[in-house]
């Protein structure tokens, strides 16, 4: 089992739908199966239900999608924010963590149609200062859960999953 952590933006759902193909596993989002499940956008959620409610419902996924094997799971983005969710991620499979800059995750959520639909909204004054901000509470996170590190930047999909087998090959 694999699982790809990160801010959104950073790759996750493309690099696992190429990684997944490379090894031969089915792949999963996360976020497409939570919100496949409870019939609302992560949008929608937030706005009634609130984040802790929405936490809950992404802790009770990722609690069943860790019992799967040999599959890649591309993750949400804050995932992390809870400690049992970084233990179960650790204990369930391996864990990559995407990175890449501020000015990149902002130019790709903007280039993605979908995110403004489906995700909550960053703040219209300053975008980059709200990721920037959101990153550095959560790369201490990112970082405790993961077993490899692995930069979307400038790089192309394919060229991420070459990286990420090459260290799962050690």
């Amino acid at each position: 089992m694999i699982f790809l952590i990160g801010y959104r933006g950073t790759g996750k759902t493309t690099v696992a739908r190429l990684l997944a193909e490379a090894l031969g596993w089915p792949w999963l989002d996360a976020d497409e199966l939570l919100e496949r499940r409870y019939g609302q956008t992560i949008r929608d959620i937030f706005a009634t239900e609130g984040e802790e409610a929405f936490r809950d419902k992404e802790e009770a996924i990722l609690s069943e999608l860790c019992q799967l094997k040999e599959h890649v799971i591309a993750t949400g983005g804050g995932v992390v924010l809870r400690e049992q969710n970084r233990e179960r991620l650790r204990k369930s499979g391996w864990v990559v963590w995407l990175t890449t800059d501020v000015d990149t995750i902002h130019r790709r959520l903007q280039a993605d149609p979908t995110t403004w639909d489906r995700r909550p909204a960053l703040a219209a004054a300053s975008p980059q200062t709200e990721i920037a901000t959101l990153l550095q509470v959560r790369e201490p996170h990112y970082r405790s859960c993961s077993h490899v590190s692995v930069s979307t930047e400038g790089r192309s999909p394919e060229q991420v999953v070459k990286e990420i087998l090459r260290a799962a090959r050690g």
